[in-house]
């Protein structure tokens, strides 16, 4: 055999992308209904992807569209594997896992969010991880009652 042919496969194999693992939280993966549908959207998406990036003609480029891609797919598959589908709340006497909550702050500002999957959460869009400082303080509460995040007062304004 040549040694150019085994040099040739050695740097082919030297070349490989591997990427880290995207983190898994150690929290139960706890998920709405449209939440787990997001993560086999999600996970879906990345298998397309995967299959799109075993098509490109760079190699480099193909290695590394095929890591990221394989990444993703670890990492869904893993996430819809261990979701635990929440139901929404049964009442709004309290606020739960699914709740969608209206809070004052100490400085006057008024938010809404609602409590959703780490997966989910997007404080951009209104969503916030029950596992976040303010959802775990608000759970359990009603209107009206108060609570300290961070030394700062929060107050219950409505549950949704």
């Amino acid at each position: 055999m040549s040694v150019a042919f085994t040099r040739e496969e050695s740097a082919e194999t030297a070349a490989e992308v591997e990427l880290p693992d995207r983190p898994i939280s150690p929290h139960p993966n706890l998920v709405t209904a449209s939440g787990l549908k997001a993560l086999e959207d999600a996970l879906t998406h990345a298998r397309t992807a995967y299959e799109a990036a075993q098509q490109i003609e760079d190699l480099n480029e193909r290695r590394h569209a095929i890591a990221t891609a394989l990444r993703d797919v670890r990492y869904f598959a893993e996430r819809v594997k261990t979701a635990q589908v929440i139901p929404p709340p049964m009442t709004i006497e309290s606020v739960a896992f699914g709740s969608s909550v209206t809070f004052k702050r100490d400085d006057g500002r008024r938010q809404s969010f609602r409590i959703v999957g780490e997966d989910e959460a997007d404080p951009r869009t209104g969503s916030i991880s029950y596992v976040s400082p303010v959802a775990r303080s608000l759970i359990g509460k009603a209107v009206g009652d108060v609570v300290v995040v961070a030394d700062h007062e929060i107050e219950m304004l409505a549950i949704g």
